[in-house]
C-alpha cells in the first residue's frame, strides 16, 4: 500500500471517530435529549462500530496473509529442517547402535585372533627352542668327540714317548759296546750288498 493513502484512511477513520464522539457532547449542551438513546444514536454507534471494525478487517485481511504466509513459511521452513535434523539424528543414531552391536562381535574376533597369534607364537617359540636345544646338544656331541679325538692322540703321543723311553731305557741296558759294534757291521754289510 503507498503511504498517502494509507495517510487518507488514516485521517477519514479519525474525522469518524471524532464526529460519533463529538455528536453527545453538543447534545448534551442544547438541553436536548441525549442522541445516544434515539434511534438515530443507535445507528450511529452500529455505523461507528461497523467503521472500526470494518478499517480493522481490512487492513488484517490486505496486510495479514502476507505476514501469516511469511510466518507460516518461517514455521515451515523450521519444521522441515527440525524433521531433517530429527532425521538425521536417527540415522546417526541407528548407525552409533548397529556399530554397538558389532562392537561386542569385533571383540569377539580380535580376542579371538589375538588368541590364535598367541598360541602360533607359543608354538613358533617351542619350536626355536627345540631347534636351539638340537644345535646345543649337536655342538656338544661335536665338542665332546673332538675333545675325545684330542684325548686319544694324546694319550697316543704319551704311550709312544713312553714306548721309546722305555726302548731307550731297555735298549740302554741291553746294548753294550760289542752289541753296538756287531750292529754296525751287520748295517755296513747290507748297504755293501745293496749296492751290488
Amino acid at each position: 500500500m503507498k503511504p498517502g493513502r494509507w495517510l487518507i484512511y488514516a485521517a477519514f477513520a479519525c474525522f469518524l471517530v471524532l464526529a460519533c464522539l463529538a455528536a453527545p457532547a453538543l447534545g448534551v449542551e442544547g438541553g436536548e435529549p441525549n442522541p445516544a438513546e434515539a434511534p438515530i444514536g443507535i445507528l450511529f454507534h452500529w455505523l461507528n462500530f461497523l467503521l472500526v471494525f470494518g478499517g480493522l478487517g481490512y487492513l488484517i485481511a490486505k496486510n495479514g496473509p502476507a505476514f501469516f504466509g511469511g510466518r507460516a513459511a518461517a514455521i515451515s521452513a523450521a519444521l522441515a529442517q527440525a524433521a531433517a535434523a530429527k532425521a538425521e539424528a536417527e540415522r546417526q543414531l541407528q548407525q552409533a547402535e548397529e556399530k554397538l552391536q558389532r562392537l561386542g562381535q569385533e571383540v569377539a574376533e580380535l580376542r579371538a585372533a589375538a588368541q590364535r597369534e598367541s598360541a602360533a607364537d607359543a608354538e613358533r617359540i617351542r619350536a626355536a627352542t627345540r631347534e636351539e636345544t638340537e644345535k646345543i646338544a649337536r655342538a656338544a656331541r661335536a665338542e665332546i668327540e673332538a675333545a675325545e679325538r684330542a684325548a686319544r692322540m694324546e694319550l697316543k703321543a704319551i704311550a709312544a714317548r713312553e714306548a721309546v723311553e722305555r726302548a731307550k731305557a731297555l735298549l740302554r741296558n741291553q746294548i753294550t759296546a760289542e752289541t753296538q759294534a756287531t750292529l754296525f757291521r751287520s748295517f755296513v754289510n747290507s748297504l755293501a750288498g745293496s749296492a751290488n
